[in-house]
């Protein structure tokens, strides 16, 4: 089986924004690759390190998430980045020929740090795409889910690996170049109406929120704000329920479209229909959840035994390039 890495940053709870850009599409996954999933607690230092608690926190939150979702843990790969030391050595080999020009100019780069604010990046921050090249090629992945807002890190990685390979190869290939899977499934706005739902924007739904905060949160949602009242026909285009509808409630969007341009349905109505679509798809992941919150030590235990075997891998890959850069010792 073809190898993929994919997996989040621990810095919360996993959101539908998640489930719908990658997680549903990873448990599809898990039954046609080898599949490693990566737990990245020292990338969410990069924008997380004056709050090292939550991301210890977030460990168990994300690992949770992905479980409760139907990843089955004697199917993946789940480790603790933190744990593999062949990805700390991959990330200072490869940052020796990787230009800061290059890394300041990754698009991906730019967005994130104007979205945090950051005028003065930090090494880590800007060595994002090296150590996420080091995450990919430690267990050498052939494919990578991302979506298209990635792709830049992706490119940046395959320059990486394709430098070492003409640096150190000797006309071999030592590290696959990775290759992009890319996610065809749009993004799913935020609640507020935001190109984007994220956990800093406060406009997300958690994976783990319980059906009251679901109807609280839908019932705040944006709609149509030119629909006055529920005689006044609505634009489902510019409406985030409807998004969230085509998302999550596809046999019956196209009649909901119609009936709120013909003021057939109010809003309150609509927003109701959907919490209710939205509370059936989390209804299971609840229960999967509870399971596992009850049993925090086996979510250990699975990450553990991720990380052994993920070591065991990185440390062959680790041994393979030391021979090749003849910096190894018999």
């Amino acid at each position: 089986m073809k190898r993929i890495l994919t997996g989040d940053r621990t810095t919360g709870r996993l959101h539908l924004g998640h489930y719908v850009g990658s997680l549903q599409n990873r448990v599809k996954l898990q039954d046609e690759y080898d599949t490693f999933i990566i737990l990245a607690d020292i990338q969410a230092l990069t924008t997380h390190f004056e709050h090292p608690e939550l991301i210890s926190k977030s460990i168990y939150d994300a690992a949770i998430d992905n479980l409760s979702v139907g990843l089955d843990p004697n199917k993946i790969t789940m480790f603790l980045q933190s744990k593999i030391s062949a990805i700390a050595e991959l990330t200072v080999f490869y940052s020796m020929f990787v230009s800061v020009n290059s890394l300041r100019h990754n698009p991906t780069i730019k967005t994130e740090a104007k979205q945090y604010g950051y005028d003065d990046l930090s090494y880590g921050f800007l060595g994002y795409p090296v150590s996420q090249t080091a995450d990919i090629t430690f267990c050498n992945a052939d494919l990578v889910p991302v979506g298209e807002d990635q792709l830049p890190h992706i490119e940046q990685g395959r320059k990486i690996v394709r430098r070492f390979n003409d640096l150190y190869g000797n006309g071999e290939i030592i590290i696959k170049e990775p290759q992009a899977l890319i996610s065809k499934t749009p993004r799913l706005v935020g609640l507020d109406g935001n190109s984007k739902m994220g956990k800093s924007l406060g406009n997300a739904i958690y994976l783990s929120d319980d059906a009251c905060e679901i109807n609280k949160k839908v019932k705040s949602a944006v709609t149509d704000k030119n629909r006055i009242s529920v005689k006044d026909k609505g634009n489902p285009s510019i409406c985030t329920v409807s998004k969230y509808h085509e998302a999550f409630n596809q046999e019956e969007y196209d009649n909901i479209c119609e009936m709120c341009r013909n003021a057939s349905i109010g809003c309150v109505a609509c927003k109701s229909l959907l919490s209710e679509k939205i509370n059936s798809l989390l209804a299971p992941f609840r229960e999967k959840r509870a399971y596992y919150e009850e049993r925090k030590r086996e979510v250990r235990d699975i990450i553990f035994d991720g990380s052994n075997k993920a070591n065991i891998v990185g440390n062959e890959t680790v041994e393979y390039v030391k021979k090749a850069m003849s910096i190894y010792m018999e």
